[in-house]
């Protein structure tokens, strides 16, 4: 337990109904009952109100009221941190917070490190650093799906796998260490045997939580997709449709889009940056010149191409889709402008997905949504491992537990001295470790909660 305490704004800045103040830590009533007066005939300081009660009252500074706020008292450990927990509920607006704030500072609180009071949870055994970086994702989430998917993690689903994967590995290892420190009774053919069917199964599933990993990356981060196409193909409109709203200029005079534009998109449950870039052609000035390179560098970034065609076009052929493929990346033909007369069909041979859209009308836009959806989102991750997708660290942290476990296995088939099996086991466990937190650095904890906001 942490002996000082810490105090943060933890609602974001600016102007609003209401703005929080989070105090947390062995003073934190106390600092309470140096701000805070109660109103009531039975209203009671701060030290002496029952936990999880709220309290009407003004916040105080040389005896003069600053705001009028409800505070809430909750004591340890049923709080968050685990530590004893005020928080304020002042008017919002950037000036009433900060000087509620800094009045706390100056009673004997410190101002909070980004994500101190996520940390004082982790550090304090409420949760574990899986469950510590859920919040994060979170905060951060910008879908339901995945919202769901942080929800999921927050609540325990990843690292009760994880706790289990570490203790079947923990098993193995006393199984082996023991052995080691009793070598005159040599481990048995049919022992063996068993810890390599131990190992495999871990292996299984290390690499089952593997292949959710493209999914849960998705979910946190979104993925680019670049639109591309000839000037006047359809592009900008293109956005707009998937965006649900008018965010790019769309005009029949070719050559409108001079510069890449950006917005993210929620495309059947999953954050999709699309990026709309300038008509690919000839340019005819260095502003456009200079457009078309951005382009194709936003193509070649991309994660998936939606090249739009023109259907109407009499000049479309199979020659021009072929010459307008800037990159090796997943792709698919958005055939534009289908309210309007045309023969075209996808030439034959080509084994590019193909939608045909209509801008205008918004035909066959759900229909391309679907296709995107079908991607660039994998079948494989069962929905009982949809609960408990990995980011890009518990990823890392998985290879290499993978990699030590089967070279403890190929040791360990080999007949090879219990000795390298042990080495290498013990890796792989340390390595599940760092996913929940039981082996941790302080570099890994600062890298961790360095991305949280102040106050969370």
């Amino acid at each position: 337990m942490h002996d000082d305490t810490i105090a943060a704004i933890a609602t974001p800045l600016g102007d609003g109904g209401l703005a929080v103040i989070r105090i947390s830590g062995a003073a934190a009533l106390i600092v309470a009952d140096r701000c805070f007066r109660p109103a009531g005939k039975t209203s009671v300081a701060p030290s002496q109100a029952p936990s999880h009660s709220l309290h009407y009252g003004f916040v105080m500074k040389a005896g003069r009221p600053i705001d009028e706020v409800m505070l809430a008292v909750m004591r340890a450990p049923r709080t968050f941190t685990r530590e004893d927990t005020v928080e304020i509920s002042c008017h919002g607006g950037i000036l009433v917070a900060k000087t509620v704030l800094d009045l706390v500072l100056s009673q004997g609180a410190r101002l909070a490190l980004p994500g101190e009071f996520t940390q004082r949870a982790f550090l304090n055994g409420r949760i574990d650093l899986a469950q510590a970086e859920a919040v994060l994702d979170l905060i951060h989430a910008r879908t339901e799906l995945a919202m769901a998917a942080a929800a999921d993690q927050l609540a325990g689903y990843l690292s009760r796998r994880i706790h289990q994967l570490r203790d079947d590995l923990i098993q193995a290892l006393a199984h082996i260490e023991a052995h080691i420190d009793f070598p005159e009774e040599d481990i048995a053919p049919d022992s063996r045997r068993d810890l390599g069917v131990r190992f495999t199964r871990s292996i299984a599933f290390m690499e089952e939580l593997l292949r959710t990993a493209p999914e849960g990356q998705i979910l946190r981060r979104g993925l680019r997709a670049a639109i591309i196409g000839r000037p006047n193909s359809g592009k900008s409109s293109l956005l707009n449709q998937l965006l649900g709203h008018d965010r790019a200029i769309v005009s029949p005079e070719p050559g409108t889009t001079r510069d890449t534009i950006e917005e993210t998109a929620n495309i059947r449950g999953i954050p999709v940056v699309f990026v709309d870039t300038a008509g690919l052609r000839e340019a005819r000035d260095p502003i456009e010149l200079e457009g078309i390179r951005r382009s194709r560098l936003s193509a070649e970034r991309a994660e998936l191409v939606l090249q739009v065609i023109d259907v109407s076009d009499p000049g479309l052929d199979e020659a021009f889709i072929q010459s307008e493929e800037p990159v090796m990346r997943p792709r698919i033909i958005v055939g534009n402008k289908a309210d309007l007369p045309h023969t075209w069909k996808p030439p034959a041979g080509i084994q590019t997905p193909w939608v045909q859209v209509s801008c205008k009308t918004g035909e066959g836009i759900e229909a391309l949504k679907d296709q995107i959806k079908g991607m660039i989102w994998s079948a494989k991750v069962s929905a009982d491992m949809g609960q408990a997708m990995i980011n890009a660290r518990h990823q890392a942290a998985l290879v290499r537990a993978r990699q030590s476990l089967l070279l403890a296995r190929q040791s360990l088939e080999g007949n090879q001295g219990l000795e390298l099996v042990a080495v290498d086991l013990r890796q792989a466990t340390h390595a599940v470790g760092e996913i929940v937190g039981k082996t941790t650095t302080e570099d890994l904890l600062n890298a961790v909660f360095g991305q949280f906001c102040v106050g969370k």
